[in-house]
């Protein structure tokens, strides 16, 4: 209903603080109908909060966290003044990359773009400490098996090259954790950096890093079109 995260609605629950038609509930998996039962959440009736989807540049060394046990400062210190509501992000960047970064408070629709069956397109522009040619581009797309999981690319190109180092653009069509660092590391190469340019249809463009926008409802409605290809 857009109020939490699942991991904050069931604390909430294990602690008491929910009831369903008058009867405390602690058990998270419990059904319930919204449309039918009364829910309330601290002695308040629970309703569904507006959508919201909004698209952030996030900076390097921020977390993508509601809250980190070492401190350290996350997206959602980027969002405290703002006066949104509650949002998840839809997908993740880890504290050394940057770029676009989804959240909304729709649960159903950032599951659609994150599922891996659904094959939405992710565009990074990624620095290496190397100049790949046409042979490691080739393989970055026929992947690898690492730890049980398979990593690949589903398109690897050559944007341009100095003397020691390289600006690839690598498409993701699934992500698995430092999908594209791990790729990279088993052909013996570092990346300097890793910046998320485009979701599906949607690019990064010009938003300055730190700074969001809300999507348009046009935006909403082609990167829902684009999960359901």
């Amino acid at each position: 209903m857009g109020v939490c995260s699942r991991s904050q609605a069931e604390k909430a629950i294990r602690e008491g603080r929910v009831s369903v038609d008058g009867k405390v509930v602690l058990d998270p998996e419990r059904p319930a109908d919204a449309e039918r039962q009364r829910i309330l959440l601290d002695n308040e009736p629970v309703a569904a909060s507006t959508r919201v989807y909004i698209a952030l540049n996030k900076p390097r060394g921020i977390v993508v966290s509601a809250a980190d046990e070492r401190g350290r400062d996350t997206v959602y210190d980027l969002l405290k003044d703002a006066g949104l509501p509650w949002l998840g992000p839809v997908g993740r960047l880890d504290k050394a990359s940057e770029g676009l970064l989804l959240l909304s408070n729709d649960s159903v629709w950032a599951a659609r773009l994150t599922e891996p069956r659904h094959h939405v397109d992710k565009t990074y522009h990624v620095q290496v400490n190397a100049i790949p040619d046409q042979s490691l581009l080739d393989r970055l797309v026929e992947g690898i098996e690492e730890q049980g999981e398979r990593l690949s690319a589903r398109r690897a190109t050559l944007l341009r090259s100095g003397e020691k180092n390289a600006w690839l653009e690598i498409v993701l069509d699934e992500g698995r954790n430092r999908h594209i660092r791990r790729l990279l590391d088993a052909h013996g190469i570092d990346v300097l950096r890793l910046i998320r340019v485009a979701v599906g249809p949607l690019l990064l463009g010009d938003l300055a890093k730190g700074q969001w926008r809300q999507l348009s409802p046009e935006e909403v409605l082609q990167l829902s079109g684009d999960a359901q290809k």
